[in-house]
């Protein structure tokens, strides 16, 4: 919050290419049920002969679909968006964007399986980007976590919320029975700006790193948070306070049946992105004595991700509050 008491701006990347890709996707899902119903008919030339061919429904002249049942995915997002509209102006214009940018968001439960596979194939990828700011020295980590920390006291004294995006990465084991590797690289993003990538595998954590993840007055956010949390203890003997599981704030946020929320996922359903995951890039060498561009650019995106995620999340009502307030409307009316 800053000194107005007016929410955080949620930084508004690339919705107007969205937009277009997913109008183009919707005409494509028609398109394909329509030609998929066209090859599927057979000519039936004999008065007693029964078509054996399965037929889609005609998509085209079907009445309106109807709204997904209530407590459904789809519409207690859908729901979460509409009601967070009282909320500050730059977050109910975020909500409308992300309404208006995402086929799921728009309650489209009519196209076709095969065609949602097709939308979600064509979602532009997120990619941090701002500047990566990689230190591998002890200098240059502690340099690094300095700048954080100025920024922190910075937000501090303007009465703003602190929320850091967090993740770590290390080298995965293939073999059964070998010890887990030492955490090699931690990320930090609190903003559009700026991500920090520190080899901590090279440098260790300095005093002034240390100091920033045990200052509780700034959150630490991300999915599985609480487990990078352990790791970094007992790989390094440090504390991470204070945690917030984005998982756990989504189902408390979008309401329905609780679930297990990965980070991909997360990105999917509230910005509408693709957040790549390439298996060469994520189970690879993070011991290595310099990053690579890409393992670089990972880091960073799953840094930022986690923190505006949170952005976005935190705008929103909890699910319970706006539940509330529609049992007393119907009530109300009943």
């Amino acid at each position: 919050m800053d000194s107005r008491g007016k929410s955080a701006s949620i930084p508004d990347w690339d919705w107007e290419p969205t937009d277009q890709e997913s109008i183009d996707a919707i005409e494509a899902a028609f398109s394909l049920a329509e030609s998929v119903s066209a090859k599927r008919r057979r000519p039936n030339h004999h008065p007693d002969r029964r078509s054996v061919g399965r037929r889609l429904p005609n998509w085209g002249n079907s009445p309106p679909p109807r709204a997904p049942a209530v407590g459904s995915p789809s519409s207690s997002i859908a729901k979460r968006i509409n009601e967070s509209t009282h909320f500050s102006d730059d977050a109910a214009a975020a909500a409308a964007a992300l309404r208006s940018s995402c086929p799921r968001n728009r309650n489209l439960s009519f196209v076709p399986s095969s065609c949602q596979f097709n939308m979600k194939a064509r979602y532009p990828l997120m990619n941090f980007g701002g500047r990566i700011v990689y230190s591998r020295t002890f200098s240059e980590v502690e340099k690094a976590a300095k700048e954080l920390w100025e920024m922190v006291q910075v937000k501090k004294q303007n009465m703003e919320q602190i929320s850091l995006g967090l993740d770590i990465e290390w080298r995965p084991t293939f073999r059964r029975g070998e010890a887990p590797k030492k955490a090699a690289v931690m990320q930090i993003c609190a903003s559009t700006d700026h991500c920090y990538v520190m080899h901590i595998f090279h440098s260790g954590i300095p005093p002034i790193l240390q100091s920033l993840l045990e200052d509780s007055t700034s959150i630490k956010v991300g999915v599985c948070i609480a487990n990078d949390a352990s790791k970094i203890m007992k790989d390094y003997n440090v504390g991470i306070k204070k945690l917030e599981e984005l998982s756990d704030l989504a189902n408390v946020k979008l309401g329905g049946f609780p679930k297990k929320w990965g980070l991909a996922s997360l990105v999917e359903t509230l910005a509408c992105k693709q957040l790549a995951k390439p298996g060469k890039i994520r189970l690879g060498n993070w011991e290595t004595n310099v990053l690579s561009k890409e393992q670089l650019q990972y880091a960073a995106t799953d840094a930022f991700a986690s923190w505006h995620l949170y952005q976005v999340l935190r705008s929103f009502p909890d699910a319970a509050e706006t539940q509330g307030v529609d049992e007393k409307v119907n009530g109300a009316q009943s």
